[in-house]
């Protein structure tokens, strides 16, 4: 018999919960990848003046039909835009997404380091992570890392 995971609930509630968390997972997943895809669009364009498709598929490790789809989610979220031979580029909401999503992995980044990960490895760690904590624990990491600054 596999053991319970919240004691206190009685059975019927334990499997509710359970199901609750792997169905935020799945969701969490699915906006992970748009996330990312709207960080290295942002990147690209701060880097180049643009984003061309082959450039965001080399980034992400994908073929270009992969990041073609990809970029027509985003278009149809209302995130980026394109024009034919000129590249993808963010709407005002997927520009503002971007910063949201570099500031919560600076965020992950710097608690990792803080408890003594290394930079390298905080980096890598954080590209998962960074998908996956809500506001509230983002928070608690942002007073802990203001109160780690403030005993230096």
């Amino acid at each position: 018999m596999a053991p319970s995971l919240s004691p206190n609930l009685p059975p019927e509630q334990q499997s509710a919960s359970q199901a609750d968390r792997f169905t935020r997972a799945r969701e969490v997943q699915a906006v992970a990848l748009l996330e990312d895809y709207v960080e290295m669009i942002g990147d690209l364009i701060a880097e180049h003046g643009e984003a061309r498709v082959a450039d965001i598929a080399e980034r992400m490790g994908v073929a270009q039909p992969t990041a073609t789809k990809a970029i027509a989610r985003l278009k149809r979220e209302g995130l980026a835009t394109s024009r034919p031979y000129r590249g993808v580029f963010l709407t005002d909401d997927g520009a503002a997404l971007a910063d949201r999503v570099r500031a919560r992995h600076r965020s992950v980044v710097a608690l990792l380091i803080a408890v003594g990960v290394p930079e390298a490895t905080a980096e890598l760690d954080a590209e998962g992570i960074e998908h996956h904590v809500s506001e509230g624990t983002l928070a608690a990491f942002e007073a802990y890392l203001a109160q780690q600054n403030r005993n230096k």
